[in-house]
């Protein structure tokens, strides 16, 4: 395969350090981009600084507002805003303190959601599928109904499909969650990285009274590429919910986030906006190209270009690949991809590819694919 080699960068990262050096790795949610150079100054500031101990929110919250405000046209309470390691541990010490019962989940989902529930927080889960339309609406008032159920994992945007959810859907999902009492724990960790002209509407922009006793999982990890720092926060749909989070979850857990972490969420969110919709232009490109480079090369290959994230979520059955392409990519094309198997039932014969690098790479990536199945 000489003519489809690529070049590795140096790093020692989950995506990288996975595989053998000749696969070329488009699986975990990991950006092959430069680090925005405020961030890197600030970083390497705060190391000349010796600025390593414990971690202290500072100016986050209000910084987090400010760019909520600019970029969605909603600005949380500064002061409902709470720091934790990351998006998992704040899921599972939300669903842990938080509620008391059975989960909800919309697979193909995100594979630590099962995990999450099931695993580390020993409860139920109750998927509700998605449709090829989206949200099963029919489906999670049934599950909401249950009285077992007393949480709901919302994906806003999706992961791996990369749908953004109307107003619309949010708001009829906050009625059916007060209806039952159910509390809606949304994953928004992907708001940031919408397409270009793609409106997300925040869950608890919603308003108090529709989503007083939710909860937002958010952060700069995605969009920015800082998973490694360890910095995400939660946000409380009330100062009562707020309250509640605060009195549930021990500071020793909060101070699981990085402090470099936040100095780095802090600049994201406060001189990055430019960086960020210049990577968000480069990804809508990556997904042109590889919707193009699939028309052509791998027609059998159904990809729609997502509203958001920097996932491709291929629909490979019609190559007649089994229930986990994956494997076959990787064996006979030397290409890592997701297993859609690792997304639920409901991902057999998918795979899940990550577009955030150059767009060399998708061309490979592509031409390697082809060449696994001829």
């Amino acid at each position: 395969m000489a003519d489809l080699e690529f070049v590795r960068p140096s790093r020692t990262s989950a995506k990288w350090g996975a595989f053998p050096t000749d696969v070329l790795p488009l699986w975990v949610a990991e950006t092959d981009y430069v680090l925005s150079p405020a961030i890197a100054a600030a970083l390497h500031d705060a190391i000349d600084r010796s600025d390593t101990g414990y971690r202290w929110p500072g100016e986050l919250p209000v910084a987090l507002s400010e760019f909520w405000q600019r970029r969605f046209g909603w600005a949380p309470e500064p002061d409902r805003v709470m720091v934790l390691g990351d998006g998992l541990v704040a899921m599972a010490e939300t669903i842990r303190r938080m509620t008391d019962g059975a989960v909800i989940i919309t697979p193909p989902a995100y594979p630590p959601f099962f995990r999450v529930v099931t695993d580390v927080v020993g409860r139920e889960l109750v998927q509700v599928p998605l449709t090829t339309e989206g949200l099963d609406m029919d489906g999670l008032e049934r599950a909401f109904a249950r009285p077992d159920v007393t949480s709901f994992l919302l994906g806003n945007p999706h992961n791996p499909t990369g749908h953004v959810w109307t107003r619309a859907q949010l708001e009829q999902i906050a009625l059916m969650a007060r209806r039952y009492g159910v509390t809606v724990i949304a994953d928004e960790i992907w708001a940031p990285l919408t397409m270009p002209g793609v409106q997300m509407t925040p869950y608890l922009s919603l308003g108090e009274e529709l989503t007083g006793p939710d909860i937002a999982l958010v952060s700069a990890s995605k969009a920015f590429n800082l998973a490694g720092l360890k910095c995400a926060q939660v946000i409380g749909g009330s100062a009562e919910t707020t309250k509640a989070l605060a009195a549930s979850i021990p500071a020793e857990i909060t101070y699981s986030a990085g402090h470099l972490g936040v100095i780095a969420t802090i600049v994201a969110f406060r001189d990055d906006d430019r960086w960020l919709d210049d990577t968000r232009e480069a990804l809508a490109a990556n997904a042109r190209l590889l919707h193009d480079l699939l028309r052509e090369d791998l027609p059998a290959v159904e990809y729609s270009i997502p509203d958001a994230t920097y996932l491709a979520w291929l629909d490979c059955r019609g190559l007649g690949l089994g229930d986990d392409p994956s494997a076959v990519f990787l064996e006979r094309g030397r290409v890592a991809l997701s297993p859609g198997l690792d997304f639920g039932a409901e991902g057999a014969g998918f795979v899940r590819l990550n577009l955030a690098t150059v767009p060399e790479n998708i061309e490979i990536a592509v031409a390697r694919m082809r060449q696994a199945v001829e």
